[in-house]
């Protein structure tokens, strides 16, 4: 029987990757909205930064497999004032977490997942809206 270990690849797709993963569920995105999604800013880290955590009141950093942060399009107004640009936030590591988990979807479809559910926010699309693009259970 073959040694796996010498010609198996056990290295996590890294954060490169992700942003790929990340890139792609943003590109797939129905029009319009894959053409507006590209004006939010896409960041991947491995966790979220403490101060996040600590805002929204969450002890364990795998408890936290992405955000939104900005303001729904739903309820800009021109009187806005940005501080910062819209930002949809992916953390690997609590992904990799739940993906190794389940065991019962692709971790590209996991990435997918989350990011159009953070974009959900973004666009302020309700749960049956976001289940005409996301056929997450199928």
């Amino acid at each position: 029987m073959r040694d796996m270990t010498e010609t198996a690849d056990w290295t996590a797709p890294d954060l490169a990757a992700f942003e790929a993963m990340a890139e792609a569920a943003r590109d797939a995105l129905p029009d319009p909205f894959a053409t507006a999604a590209r004006s939010v800013a896409l960041r991947i880290e491995d966790f979220a930064p403490d101060h996040i955590l600590d805002e929204m009141g969450i002890a364990d950093a795998f408890d936290l497999t992405g955000l939104y942060d900005g303001i729904p399009v739903t309820e800009k107004s021109v009187a806005d004032q940005p501080l910062s640009p819209d930002t949809v936030w992916i953390f690997r590591r609590p992904i990799l977490d739940e993906w190794a988990g389940r065991g019962d979807v692709t971790l590209g479809r996991l990435v997918a997942h989350v990011v159009v559910h953070e974009f959900a926010h973004h666009f302020g699309w309700s749960d049956d809206d976001i289940a005409v693009i996301d056929r997450w259970w199928e």
